[in-house]
């Protein structure tokens, strides 16, 4: 009989347990896809740096080099970001290879990871396998992946076969939403931060 593999199995997003991150969205890979996905991307991207900003979950930008030639982030959404995000380059596709990323991770003592970018196929998927290897709870943001090839049904079979959750920003939103009002400590949370913004919409752009 075959062993089991050892998968981390995500249950619920804790506000108190996560972090973002944002992986290589910069403007040699956007230029790649065609205009309309692109625009729903950097919208989209920017919804969810909102609203992780407003409840006050970190962040992590990665952006491979060399930057000269890739770009960095588009100023539509890296005017989203709060004061909570760390950006860096990074060289290897899986950035937890990267030891300043892996070691801030580390820092923030978040065990769930809400992943975004791309390609899907290559720095999202590999980052996602590496972090499952260790120990993370990984979700996976569907609505805010994209590749320069359409075929990544492969890779997203791979992320899940490992243990990653794929949901959409929606889901995420009233998950994040339930979550911070469900108990006394984090309705005063919630208290403070102040409502979400009128025009943060609870679903994604599409």
């Amino acid at each position: 009989m075959a062993r089991p593999r050892n998968i981390t199995a995500p249950k619920r997003i804790d506000p108190d347990r996560c972090c973002g991150a944002i992986i290589d969205v910069q403007a040699f890979f956007l230029a790649q896809i065609d205009k309309r996905l692109r625009a729903l991307i950097e919208t989209n991207t920017g919804f969810f740096a909102r609203l992780l900003g407003h409840l006050g979950i970190p962040m992590v930008v990665t952006l491979e080099r060399p930057l000269d030639y890739k770009g960095v982030l588009p100023r539509s959404i890296g005017r989203h970001l709060s004061d909570l995000t760390r950006t860096f380059e990074k060289d290897f596709f899986d950035l937890t290879k990267e030891k300043d990323i892996i070691a801030h991770l580390g820092r923030l003592k978040k065990k769930q990871v809400i992943v975004a970018g791309c390609e899907t196929d290559v720095c999202v998927m590999q980052s996602c396998l590496g972090l499952i290897a260790r120990g993370y709870e990984v979700f996976v943001m569907e609505e805010l992946l994209f590749s320069s090839t359409s075929n990544v049904d492969s890779a997203i079979d791979r992320m899940r076969s490992e243990g990653a959750v794929f949901l959409t920003y929606k889901t995420l939103y009233y998950e994040l939403l339930e979550s911070v009002e469900t108990s006394r400590p984090r309705a005063r949370r919630a208290e403070a931060l102040g409502p979400l913004p009128d025009d943060l919409p609870d679903t994604a752009v599409a």
